[in-house]
């Protein structure tokens, strides 16, 4: 194990994403790009019951990542995970050998692993009997499954773990990843976060909740998503996973390998106020950003970009525009809003790594996404929500940051790379 040098810089040298918008690193740019959404009426139960009736879904193919009879008995989380961090680790062109494999981690996890297996299972043992109930179940319903089949299937042997903070676990995860290179625990990382909320009961609970979104008057399924839009009325559920590859600078350098930002801040906080209203005026996220910030001295006169939590909920895009002035002050108006979960969806734990992802390749390509649905602003919120068309412009820091249910507050910050 090397010394531990929280100098160290940490660059990202590889990314992997499966969603409604994209299965592959190119589609996904390509779609964040030119604003096609992945929303649509759900097809995986009947929706008439229900008022909420969209969802980002993903068509995927698990036979592509997973040997079929391993994919048939897990959840469809870890097949996910999997594809995305297969992605990540062949995008960084780094190999797994017996020589290294101990010195390479994997830090990925999943707001709530796979409760529908064990829901599948209740449902077997009623209607089958208790022998029929498999004895797969239990293993592989885990929020770290996806962790150990993703060392199982690359052959990473070291520090393996799966953070687990609802909404923000992907954020946490990255940070989490980088924190541990510069301590020394590895040289490299594969980081993110995998979630499959796409279940009729977990639809009902959060439409119960009233936290569900639903289309603008006169408009299609495309249109429930609207992040700090004055009309915004909720949020809508969506699947999927993103893996980034985490690395030592130098080691990358060493290799040729190819750097699509430095990983340079990430803080961490609570709201210790309640398990779903977010803490008045955004403090949770406040001090989250401001530790990320002040971790490794990132001016807050430099963040060009933020990719928000955003979900479209009333009351959360206020908190979360409010924290944003608490932190920036009179630099906000000059930060760019992208706010991706308008063309996805909320994929709950996976966000911050698919968010991570978005923002990764919003600083490598110097370009910030637009805000879908973005039309009438609130008057309540004064940010530069990117909006109509995507928009070429420098990016010298990019923020993304997440809240989570229980009151978890994430942030990393990523920074254009630009050589030695």
């Amino acid at each position: 194990m090397r010394r531990p040098d929280f100098s160290r810089r940490v660059a990202v040298t590889g990314l992997g994403v499966i969603s409604p918008i994209g299965q592959d690193v190119d589609t996904v740019w390509q779609s964040l790009v030119e604003g096609r959404s992945g929303l649509a009426r759900i097809t995986r139960w009947d929706p008439t019951p229900y008022e909420a009736q969209v969802a980002g879904e993903v068509d995927l193919d698990a036979a592509r990542w997973m040997d079929f009879k391993a994919a048939r008995r897990t959840d469809r989380n870890v097949v996910m995970g999997v594809a995305a961090a297969k992605q990540a680790l062949e995008d960084s062109g780094l190999k797994v050998t017996p020589e290294n494999r101990d010195d390479l981690g994997v830090i990925f996890g999943s707001g709530a692993g796979g409760p529908y297996l064990m829901m599948e299972n209740k449902v077997v043992w009623d209607t089958k009997g208790a022998r029929t109930v498999s004895p797969f179940f239990i293993a592989n319903m885990l929020p770290d499954t996806a962790s150990g089949q993703i060392a199982i299937e690359t052959g990473i042997r070291g520090s393996n773990m799966a953070v687990v903070t609802a909404c923000s676990t992907g954020t946490h995860c990255i940070g989490e990843a980088a924190e541990g290179i510069r301590r020394g625990d590895y040289i490299a990382a594969i980081s993110g976060a995998t979630e499959n909320p796409l279940h009729e009961l977990a639809h009902i609970g959060f439409s119960n909740m009233r936290g569900m979104g639903l289309p603008r008057e006169g408009e299609g399924p495309e249109s429930v998503s609207r992040p700090f839009d004055a009309s915004r009325n909720g949020f809508v559920l969506g699947e999927g996973s993103g893996a980034l590859m985490i690395e030592d600078l130098d080691h990358a350098q060493a290799r040729g390998a190819r750097i699509y930002a430095e990983v340079v801040g990430y803080g961490s906080a609570a709201d210790a106020w309640d398990l779903i209203q977010p803490v008045e005026k955004g403090d949770g996220i406040r001090r989250a950003l401001l530790q990320a910030l002040e971790r490794h001295g990132v001016p807050a006169d430099e963040v060009d970009l933020i990719n928000p939590h955003g979900t479209s909920t009333p009351l959360g895009d206020l908190r979360e525009a409010q924290a944003f002035w608490a932190v920036f002050g009179d630099h906000t108006p000059d930060v760019a809003i992208s706010a991706t979960k308008s063309l996805t969806g909320h994929l709950m734990g996976a966000s911050g790594a698919f968010e991570g992802v978005a923002t990764v390749l919003s600083v490598y390509h110097q370009c910030a996404p637009a805000t879908a649905n973005f039309r009438d602003p609130d008057p309540e919120i004064e940010l530069d929500v990117v909006s109509g068309a995507s928009r070429s412009m420098p990016i010298r820091y990019a923020v993304s940051d997440n809240v989570g249910l229980g009151g978890h507050n994430g942030a990393v910050i990523f920074k254009r790379y630009e050589g030695d």
